[in-house]
């Protein structure tokens, strides 16, 4: 099967959001949504990769694929947990009111209803499509408490007496919302609660809650968060919120912040991995397809922490390690890609193949206009919010996506690129570190 190293791709044609992601048995599991038949998006499945420790990923190929009514048009994304050596998926079904009699991946007029399922595995790899699945929350009636259609993602957690699982949907007014539930037996699942904010888009995808360092973090991908004529409106978001885990209530900031400035990175999925640190990933959008043959990847995985009530997300260490080898021009880089340390002076830019990264009014700027198509809704540039003078900047380059990391991750800014080149340009007064991996 392929292997990836540092990035996760598409194995061939489509990927989107990262689903199940779990240590489990010694190994980190990772599935995705997939569309094996061509680079763009269609009836979903779970694709499936595993690895060690996170800098190198090896494809197992399809794990879900729709076989029931509930979910003939699609598994949509889920999430995974362990119990009694056992691996248990959730995710939604899809099935169609009606399909698109010139394309049976279309839905005419969004009108489909969703499911939340499940599926375990004795070790991981092996998964009875045919006879293992079950409905645990069938779709909801017209005025129930979520929407028939716009109710998904199940992400399943163990709290402190029992089992937890949270929905994204959207009520009556099209207003983003979460669903608790709550269950002793992970298959029998009891409505607890909702909760939401107002103007913080019409719907909540693929809904995380976690606990870091003592603080609840919630990370959401609001759909309509942003209202910018000719720009992409859904973006990922997280925040710092208030949870009682007794009754599922929880206590919205005023603010949030973007999981990454570029504006690129949606759909993310947290895990603990072998050392207890919260790790996230998440799905970089592409509006093209590479060479004609495949289209989607994930970021880098990055560690979560708060400080001061601002949550940072850099580098997973193992990832930090794998780049170990100076060299002192892109050319001499791993097919994987280079890592580039420095610090950017107030007036100060770098030239990285046609992708510029300049400091502008104590902010980072970047423009990928010359490694980027022009593509509707899509943006060129990306600004962070005002850093300090003296922080350091890790970039990590790869031949589709550039990630710059800000001050150890305070602010992070991802991008999609295509036909990088191979020469680095700067004006600066402080030296550049280039590492790449043996």
């Amino acid at each position: 099967m392929k292997k990836d190293r540092i990035h996760l791709k598409a194995p061939g044609n489509w990927i989107n959001d990262p689903n199940g992601f779990i240590y489990y048995k010694g190994q980190y599991h990772l599935f995705y949504q997939y569309f094996p038949y061509a680079p763009q998006w269609g009836t979903m499945h779970w694709g499936h990769a595993v690895s060690s420790d996170l800098t190198e990923w090896e494809h197992k190929g399809v794990a879900l694929f729709p076989t029931r009514y509930e979910d003939q048009n699609g598994c949509f994304s889920g999430s995974a947990v362990e119990h009694e050596g056992k691996m248990y998926l959730y995710y939604t079904g899809i099935h169609y009111d009606e399909t698109d009699r010139e394309n049976i991946h279309k839905c005419p007029g969004d009108k489909y209803q969703a499911t939340q399922m499940m599926i375990t595995s004795p070790d991981g790899f092996s998964f009875d499509n045919f006879s293992g699945k079950k409905v645990i929350i069938p779709a909801f009636m017209e005025g129930e408490k979520g929407d028939r259609t716009h109710t998904r993602d199940p992400k399943v957690w163990r709290g402190k007496d029992a089992w937890y699982m949270v929905l994204g949907t959207t009520d009556q007014e099209k207003q983003g919302k979460i669903l608790f539930y709550k269950s002793q037996d992970l298959e029998n699942w009891i409505f607890v609660n909702q909760a939401g904010k107002e103007e913080r888009g019409w719907m909540w995808e693929c809904p995380d809650l976690f606990e870091v360092q003592g603080q609840t973090i919630l990370m959401l991908s609001p759909m309509g968060i942003l209202q910018e004529e000719n720009k992409e409106a859904n973006h990922a978001v997280c925040m710092v919120v208030e949870f009682q885990e007794k009754d599922c209530s929880v206590g919205f900031p005023d603010t949030y912040q973007f999981l990454d400035y570029g504006l690129d990175l949606y759909a993310s999925q947290s895990t603990l991995d072998e050392e207890g640190r919260r790790v996230v990933t998440g799905w970089i959008r592409m509006p093209e397809a590479v060479d004609g043959k495949w289209r989607g990847m994930f970021c880098i995985p990055r560690v979560a922490e708060v400080k001061k009530g601002h949550i940072y997300f850099h580098p997973h260490p193992n990832i930090e390690k794998r780049f170990t080898k100076k060299i002192t021009s892109p050319a001499q880089a791993h097919e994987a890609g280079y890592r580039l340390t420095l610090e950017l002076k107030e007036g100060e830019s770098l030239d990285i193949g046609g992708y510029l990264i300049s400091r502008r009014n104590n902010c980072i700027c970047t423009d990928r206009t010359r490694v980027f198509r022009e593509h509707r809704g899509w943006r060129q540039t990306a600004v962070s919010p005002e850093v300090k003078e003296g922080d350091l900047l890790e970039i990590y380059v790869d031949k589709n996506l550039i990630e710059v990391f800000i001050n150890r991750g305070e602010y992070v800014i991802s991008s999609t690129v295509y036909n990088l080149g191979n020469k680095i340009t700067a004006d600066i007064e402080g030296e550049i570190q280039i590492d790449t991996l043996e």
